[in-house]
This record gives C-alpha cells, sequence and structure tokens, in this order.
C-alpha cells in the first residue's frame, strides 16, 4: 500500500477552509443587508479559515497530484471535521452558541444535514446567524467534497478517490464518464431546486428570508428551521406544507435520476426499482399514518393547525404524508409532536427512522437499494436452499449484482445496527432513558433529526450531557459518510505502510 501523500491532503483541507470561510463571508453580507449587528463577527470567523488555508495551500503546493483510495478516506474525513470545526465560528464570535460541546454538536448536525439542535430559541439569533445555520444544511447536503471534486480537475488533481468515499453507495449510474462533470450537473440540479423551491415557498406566503432557508434546509434534507416550531409554524397554509413536501420527496430522490428526467429520459425513471419501491413504500405508509391519525388522534391540538377548517381527513392526510416523508428522507421537520400520536405511531416512526431515501440523494439512513438487496439475498437463499447447486444470481434493474457488492451491503447493515446498538448503549450509560438512548442513536446515525423521548420532535437536545453531544455527532458523521469511510481509519492495517 502506497504512503499517505500528506502534502496534497494538507492541500486539499487548506482549499476546503478557504472555501469555506467565503462561506461566511456570504453570512456577513446578509448581515449588512439585514443589518442585526453581526457584520464583523462573520468577516472575523471568515478571515481565520481562509488565511490557515491559504497557508496550508501555499506550503502544500509541490505535491503529487494523485490521489490513491488511502488519501481519499483521509481527506474525507478530516476535511469534513476540519469544515465542521471552522464553521462553529460564526457561532462562537456572535456568542450564539455556548459552550464547545454545543457548538461541535450544532455545526456537526448542520454539516451532515442531521438537524438536531441545542437550541431552544432559534428565533432569538440573529438573521445572518439563522441564515449560516442554514448554509451548513446546504454545503453539506450535496457533499462538500462532490463540490470539491468539480474543481480539482482546474487544479490538476484527480477526483475520483475522493467522491468514492464521500458518497459510497451501490448505485453505479453516471451522468458523464468524468466524475468531475457528473458532480457540477449535480450541483446545477442542487442549486436549481433550491431557487425553484424558494420562490414557491415566497409566492405561498413565506417571507423571501423564510423561504431561503427553509429551501436550503429542504433540499439538503436537512430539518433547521428558522421557526421554532419548525413547519408547524405553517400549519394554518397547507399549500406550503405541500411544496415541503414535494421538495422533500426530491430530496430523498437519486439526482441522477432526477437529471434523467430534467432531460426527457423519464423512462429511466419509471423503470428503475429502486425509485418504485421509494415511492410504494412512502404511500404505504402513508395510508397507515393517515388512517391512524384519522381514526386515533386529535389533531385540534396541535400547533396552530385547524382541521375544522381544512376537514379532518386532509389535516390527518397532511400531517401523515408530511412526517412520513420527512422521516423516510431524513429530512427532519416537523408539524407536530408524533410521539403523542399515541404508542403505535411512535413505534412507526421509530421504525421508518431507518430506512433512508434513495442511494444518490441527500438523504441519510440506510437507503432504500440497499434493503432491496438484503430483501432480495434472503428471499434467494430460500431457492438456493432448496436447489444447492443451482446458480441463481441477485438481479437489480435488469443487471446481475455482483456477489462483493452483496456482500458490502450485507456489511454495512451488520455495522449500522452494531453502531445503533452500540451508540444506544453508551448513552444510556450517560443517564438517558431506554427510549431517549435508542431514538436518540437511531436520529444521529441516521442522520434524522427529531428523535424519542426527551429529545422528541419538540424538544432540543440541549439538555443532552456534553459527552453525550459529542458521542451523537460522531455517530452523525459516521452515518453521513455511510461508515466504513470513517470506521476504516480505526482500523490498524490502514495505517501500516506496505
Amino acid at each position: 500500500m502506497t504512503k499517505l501523500n500528506i502534502k496534497l491532503i494538507l492541500y486539499i483541507i487548506g482549499m476546503l477552509l478557504v472555501f469555506n470561510g467565503f462561506s461566511m463571508f456570504i453570512a456577513s453580507i446578509v448581515s449588512l443587508i439585514v443589518d442585526d449587528g453581526a457584520v464583523i463577527q462573520l468577516i472575523i470567523s471568515g478571515l481565520i479559515p481562509i488565511s490557515i488555508g491559504i497557508i496550508l495551500m501555499l506550503t502544500n503546493k509541490n505535491n503529487s497530484r494523485q490521489i490513491n483510495k488511502r488519501d481519499g478516506y483521509v481527506i474525507v474525513t478530516l476535511g469534513w471535521l476540519t469544515m465542521v470545526i471552522s464553521g462553529m465560528l460564526p457561532y462562537y464570535f456572535t456568542n450564539s452558541i455556548l459552550g464547545s460541546a454545543n457548538l461541535f454538536f450544532e455545526t456537526m448536525s448542520g454539516y451532515t444535514t442531521t438537524g438536531s439542535t441545542i437550541l431552544d430559541d432559534v428565533e432569538r439569533l440573529p438573521m445572518s446567524i439563522i441564515f449560516w445555520r442554514s448554509m451548513t444544511h446546504w454545503l453539506g447536503g450535496m457533499g462538500i467534497i462532490v463540490l470539491a471534486i468539480a474543481l480539482l480537475p482546474l487544479l490538476g488533481i484527480g477526483g475520483m478517490q475522493l467522491f468514492s468515499a464521500e458518497a459510497p453507495g451501490v448505485s453505479g449510474d453516471k451522468i458523464h464518464p468524468r466524475i468531475s462533470d457528473t458532480a457540477k450537473r449535480l450541483w446545477m440540479i442542487y442549486v436549481g431546486l433550491t431557487v425553484v423551491e424558494t420562490i414557491l415557498l415566497n409566492i405561498a406566503g413565506m417571507s423571501f428570508f423564510d423561504a431561503l432557508n427553509n429551501s436550503m434546509s429542504n433540499i439538503a434534507s436537512g430539518g433547521f428551521s428558522t421557526k421554532n416550531e419548525s413547519i408547524a409554524h405553517w400549519n394554518n397554509i397547507p399549500v406550503i406544507q405541500y411544496i415541503i413536501i414535494f421538495f422533500m420527496f426530491l430530496a430523498g430522490t437519486n439526482f441522477i435520476l432526477i437529471y434523467f428526467g430534467l432531460i426527457g429520459k423519464i423512462k429511466k425513471i419509471y423503470k428503475n426499482t429502486e425509485f418504485n419501491w421509494y415511492v410504494s413504500l412512502l404511500t404505504i405508509f402513508v395510508l397507515i399514518a393517515t388512517v391512524v391519525l384519522y381514526t386515533s388522534v386529535d389533531l385540534s391540538e396541535t400547533p396552530v393547525d385547524h382541521p375544522e377548517v381544512y376537514g379532518k381527513f386532509e389535516s390527518s392526510f397532511r400531517h401523515a404524508l408530511f412526517q412520513v416523508v420527512a422521516i423516510v428522507t431524513t429530512t427532519g421537520f416537523v408539524t407536530g409532536d408524533f410521539v403523542s400520536w399515541g404508542t403505535f405511531l411512535t413505534m412507526f416512526f421509530f421504525g421508518i427512522m431507518f430506512l433512508g431515501g434513495s442511494s444518490g440523494s441527500t438523504s441519510g439512513g440506510v437507503k432504500v437499494l440497499r434493503h432491496l438487496i438484503l430483501i432480495k439475498n434472503g428471499l434467494l437463499e430460500f431457492k438456493r436452499s432448496l436447489h444447492p447447486n443451482a446458480i441463481i444470481p441477485l438481479r437489480h434493474n435488469n443487471t446481475v449484482v455482483e456477489k462483493p457488492i452483496v456482500i458490502h451491503v450485507l456489511a454495512f447493515f451488520i455495522l449500522y445496527l452494531i453502531l445503533f446498538i452500540i451508540g444506544a448503549g453508551v448513552l444510556s450509560i450517560m443517564g438517558l432513558d431506554f427510549v431517549s438512548a435508542i431514538g436518540s442513536a437511531a436520529s444521529s446515525i441516521g442522520n434524522v433529526g427529531p428523535a424519542l423521548g426527551e429529545f422528541g420532535p419538540t424538544n432540543s437536545f440541549n439538555s443532552l450531557p456534553d459527552l453525550g453531544k459529542y458521542w451523537c455527532a460522531f455517530l452523525m458523521l459516521v452515518g453521513r459518510l455511510e461508515l466504513f469511510t470513517v470506521l476504516i481509519l480505526f482500523t490498524p492495517f490502514f495505517w501500516r505502510d506496505h
């Protein structure tokens, strides 16, 4: 195994720091426009990572411009941590968040698009800091590294290893043979969807500021909102929630399929097995939740909602549709306290936290495609038991799935469950009750946002012990980078030179 290219790693880390610093300058422009008194603090916040980044780039510019697989894993994990640590600065200099554990938790939750928060009163923050909070979602949604690899060819650096490390999945679809061109097209779609949703939400009744921030969170499958009540603040304007539902659905869809749809290749969408199952599962889950809400829950107690105005069925359907799509796509917006909707729905929403959206989307979780491969392989095992000498391949989209991919998916699922159990166990040692521990672990590793128990949809994570905040932040990072990218760094053979 080749040695780590330290100079190249530091060079790219420097480039990410510069990028993050200039993103803070955008927030300072927002501060200047709204006159919230945070301009100087945000400029200082931006200058620090830019200065460090430039120094790293200049002192390490003479490097081998070839990234190997090992370099990719290190760059992605360290890159993400670097962005998170530098991303804490706007909160720190404006005194918006106090305490290192709170700073790290909130910023990690932003970049990993988890959406969990330690803030009990979001609306007290300066508007520019609310914008920065949404920006961390937006930058992390498509992946900071995916943006970087769109730029790396300009510097003479190949980005394939970075892309595979940042987005390790089982989908082999490509928009363009060159990975940098694929990244650019994905970002164009990402920006376009954000702009369109912002316009629609503004027309529907949100202020432009609220529309922009919630769109950035939504397209990233995040969950940070501008209001303390999240999207429940607009329960009296159903059209706003239906717009958000539609874009949550798109954010949980494979972005390559969205690209095919935009260029008129509709056949590729409805013939895609994962997409069909994604839609089917959402439909089934929404029907179940709607029936239970309609027959068993009094939604008149839901904040600002008026089921007597829009009709009990519409209200039940809308809340069911919203929360199912929000949890499955790991967006984490809420329109009500779903843990107060009865034991069945509490367990129901906990269960679908483990589903996740489509591969190639901005959502977290296990992903629909991995579940499909697991189920199909399980069913094939019955056939193989009856016909041990027969060769029965596993197929997806009429293509044979190679055995190493099946093994990878099985290993991912086992690791995911083990990490969830360990995660919940560690939180229980810290004093959390059973429901709060399993809810927080599932929410963190799945990048879902709202949890259960003490940290349910209407509560913040502020009361979580400091060690618990660091632990949940670690689970968020591991989940966002789909386990292997981070966990491989803890194996001794990764660091062994051969």
